[in-house]
């Protein structure tokens, strides 16, 4: 017989990868919020963390639109994770929301906010295309 949900050892060990990856995300997001708010103004700007590229090795300075744009997006990932923490609950983690089987666990352990198998999501995007 095909399995249908993860067993509750399993959301448990799923749980504690989405809430490690939460923590880290909202914390990366009240950093970026904190560059957002106090970009431009001179007496902080010492204490605005400085973000690093590997091309240059130099620090600089996040524009406020970029760390804006950043913001948003970690803010739509915490939204998420979140909501993967409920599917946890519900006992529907893992489902896939199109196809219905069981998203494989090295994809949720990469993408712990999945709702559609790998094939689900190609089936999709070529429906978009067309």
């Amino acid at each position: 017989m095909e399995k249908v949900r993860y067993s509750d050892a399993e959301l448990a060990e799923f749980k504690v990868i989405i809430e490690e990856k939460l923590a880290k995300a909202k914390a990366e997001y009240n950093t970026l919020r904190q560059v957002v708010m106090h970009n431009g103004t001179n007496d902080i700007e010492d204490t605005t963390p400085s973000f690093r590229t590997v091309e240059d090795d130099g620090a600089f300075q996040l524009s406020k639109e970029e760390a804006s744009q950043m913001a948003q997006r970690q803010y739509k990932f915490i939204q998420n994770l979140e909501a993967a923490l409920v599917r946890i609950e519900n006992k529907t983690y893992g489902i896939c929301r199109v196809t219905g089987k069981l998203i494989p666990k090295e994809r949720l352990r990469l993408v712990p906010h999945a709702t559609l198998t790998v094939e689900a999501k190609e089936m999709l995007a070529k429906q978009g295309k067309n």
